[in-house]
């Protein structure tokens, strides 16, 4: 960024290196990524694959106390939320859960699963709001410090089942839930480019089954990731059986 003078302000930051890994669940509303992400936190401490490493499980947004109560303001009541304020809250959340969370359990080497980070930014205010992408990834940026996932699975299902799924939950649906039919095709698209660029990173898991066939994919890809991080080998567990 250039400043009036000419200077040049920059936003970016060393990347760290940790020696826990961060894994982001990832998805549209009605996907199954929160079902997901449980039952994979389940099978890691039942089959005690990961030894003494701690497992953390947290989310975006409310992974911390200030963020439960900005989570509430976005997406829990009546009030109109305009865009850059949507933005703008979901990066103090962001801010707040890097800084309260994320970085000490990295640091202390844990395994950290999280239901939702940076890509929801870009797939649900990007492409789904409309808003300018340079200025999210630059929001991102500082909301981070340059803190990316090692690994994220993105739970891919058609919008017909997503909808089906948010219709069959019990209780009113969330402000963006509510949000038209065209706002979720273009979350999906979102998702869907951000794959495309880094398919290392980000790894699509079809998520239109039911929960035991969509858990076998994202534990096929999990048990592959383990094992080149940590050298870690567990035989795959079915779900309802024991590690």
């Amino acid at each position: 960024m250039t400043l009036p003078d000419g200077s040049q302000l920059d936003f970016s930051h060393p990347e760290a290196v940790y020696p826990g890994r961060l894994i982001t669940f990832e998805g549209a509303d009605g996907a199954g990524k929160t079902t997901q992400l449980q039952q994979v936190a389940d099978w890691l401490r039942s089959s005690r694959i990961l030894g003494d490493r701690p497992l953390v499980v947290t989310r975006e947004p409310g992974g911390t106390a200030l963020g439960q109560q900005l989570r509430h303001l976005l997406l829990s009541g009546d009030w109109a939320v305009v865009d850059r304020a949507e933005l703008l809250l979901y990066a103090a959340d962001r801010a707040q859960h890097v800084e309260e969370v994320l970085r000490p359990a990295l640091a202390a080497g844990s395994l950290v699963l999280s239901d939702r980070f940076v890509d929801s930014t870009v797939a649900y205010q990007g492409f789904g709001r409309k808003q300018d992408l340079t200025l999210i990834q630059t929001l991102n940026r500082i909301a981070t410090a340059g803190l990316t996932s090692d690994l994220t699975l993105w739970f891919d299902a058609s919008l017909a089942s997503c909808l089906a799924r948010r219709q069959a939950r019990s209780g009113p649906l969330d402000r963006l839930e509510r949000s038209a039919g065209g706002f979720h095709q273009r979350v999906r698209d979102g998702f869907a480019t951000l794959a495309h660029r880094e398919p290392d990173r980000i790894r699509r898991v079809d998520a239109n089954g039911d929960a035991i066939t969509t858990f076998t994919a994202a534990q096929a890809v999990l048990l592959d990731r383990l094992e080149s991080w940590w050298g870690t080998t567990c035989a795959p567990v079915s779900l309802g059986q024991g590690g």
